[in-house]
């Protein structure tokens, strides 16, 4: 399989997507942030010192999406039409989990906005609780789903169906 991002000589690229048709284009990916007990508790009772972890955490995923193009090299600029993220919370494994769903109508999916919303929005929990604790492990970040273009719909894993936050 050919990698869309060489050209011949090996060379990178950004991919000509010119010749594509704009349609309606979704992905959703999820991650994870390990902690310890008492940090998940702080998150879920508001008493760290930074503030609101998961509002931050929301946010900063949300402009994530928006930047992707700006971060990732070869990407295209997307004009997002929706962009979302779900935390729930893990008292067993004691984790935040993560899920980002990004929509569009344009030539190229959306799967790295996604992707990169769920990772700052990880980065964001890890630096706002680092203070309690650095411990934390951000983990198991990947594409759930995505549909649009000539590719379809790709359903990698279940998705959760509960959020909170």
């Amino acid at each position: 399989m050919a990698l869309s991002h060489l050209d011949a000589a090996g060379n990178a690229r950004m991919v000509d997507v010119s010749a594509k048709q704009a349609t309606l284009r979704e992905a959703c990916a999820a991650g994870e942030v390990e902690m310890l007990p008492e940090t998940l508790a702080l998150i879920q009772n508001g008493g760290l010192p930074k503030g609101d972890v998961i509002a931050a955490a929301r946010i900063a995923g949300i402009m994530a999406a928006k930047r992707t193009s700006e971060l990732i090299p070869l990407c295209h600029p997307l004009q997002l039409a929706h962009v979302a993220l779900d935390f729930t919370y893990d008292q067993q494994r004691s984790t935040v989990s993560i899920r980002a769903q990004v929509r569009c109508i344009g030539v190229t999916g959306v799967e790295m906005e996604a992707l990169t919303a769920v990772s700052v929005a990880a980065l964001t929990i890890y630096d706002m609780c680092k203070a309690v604790d650095r411990g934390m492990q951000l983990s198991n970040i990947r594409l759930l789903r995505k549909s649009g273009g000539k590719s379809g719909e790709i359903n990698l894993e279940q998705e959760p169906s509960e959020s909170e936050g």
